[in-house]
């Protein structure tokens, strides 16, 4: 009998791997290309194949050919069950029917809000961003959102220059007053570590650290005073099964997965 989890797996792979496990069978998907893509699809093809999967785009069920590299490429709408436009997709996020959102962006804070707008003063920006597209009618309509980010003490401030998407705004009642119904964040997925929320706080905090990832290495690399427990498990590593299908279905030119720092269960 050959052994389960894989050996050796870059960060990328460990990554889509995460977040391919956050998405349930049956869920309503929302998802842009890159990592979030691979997430969804591993996932459809392992655990949730009823999953359904939206595209910010308005292709709806769709299972993508070989890898698709941006939101407008037509390999996204192979065997689609339907491909209506971007009104009814945001529609379908307004109205809450989607269960989870996979998001990424320059920048995000420890309450889990996202800036993909600007960095530094708007009006005057150090870099002007793309903006927001469908990001945060998910970040404030869907039952829950996962962000995956690499993990930079830059990529990571105590407060993102420009909220494009809202976590927690400012604290624990904030979604609430400003009327957001869907229920913010529940994980921000890293290539050192798998960070959730605290209850009573809103606050990031550590869940799982991945291999040959220390505590040291994590604060080093985060720039706000994080929560990390006393007690804090490994991040689950990918499957040989999980890899075999990322490798030769989903990503086989390793588009996305593929990166120098290999890490090591």
């Amino acid at each position: 009998m050959g052994e389960k989890y894989a050996k050796d797996f870059t960060t990328k792979e460990l990554m889509i791997v995460a977040a391919a496990r956050e998405i349930a069978d049956q869920d309503v998907v929302f998802i842009g290309v890159g990592l979030p893509l691979a997430a969804a699809y591993l996932a459809k093809v392992t655990h949730a194949p009823r999953a359904r999967i939206l595209f910010e785009s308005g292709i709806v069920g769709s299972i993508p050919v070989d890898t698709p590299i941006g939101i407008a490429d037509p390999r996204l709408s192979h065997n689609c069950a339907k491909s209506c436009g971007l009104f009814y997709t945001l529609s379908l996020l307004q109205r809450g029917y989607v269960d989870i959102s996979l998001l990424g962006g320059a920048e995000v804070d420890k309450y889990g809000n996202i800036n993909s707008t600007v960095i530094g003063e708007y009006r005057k920006p150090t870099i002007r961003l793309p903006g927001s597209g469908g990001a945060n009618d998910a970040a404030s309509h869907s039952k829950r959102t996962v962000i995956l980010i690499p993990h930079e003490k830059r990529r990571l401030p105590e407060r993102v220059s420009f909220i494009t998407s809202p976590g927690y705004i400012r604290g624990p009642k904030d979604r609430k007053q400003a009327g957001l119904e869907g229920c913010g964040p529940t994980r921000v997925i890293t290539d050192l570590v798998i960070l959730g929320f605290d209850q009573k706080t809103r606050t990031m905090q550590v869940e799982s650290i991945h291999p040959n990832v220390s505590v040291a290495e994590i604060r080093e690399n985060t720039g706000f005073e994080l929560r990390v427990p006393e007690k804090v498990r490994a991040t689950e590593p990918p499957t040989v099964e999980q890899l075999k299908h990322l490798r030769t279905e989903i990503d086989p030119q390793g588009f996305y997965s593929k990166n120098r720092n290999i890490r090591k269960s």
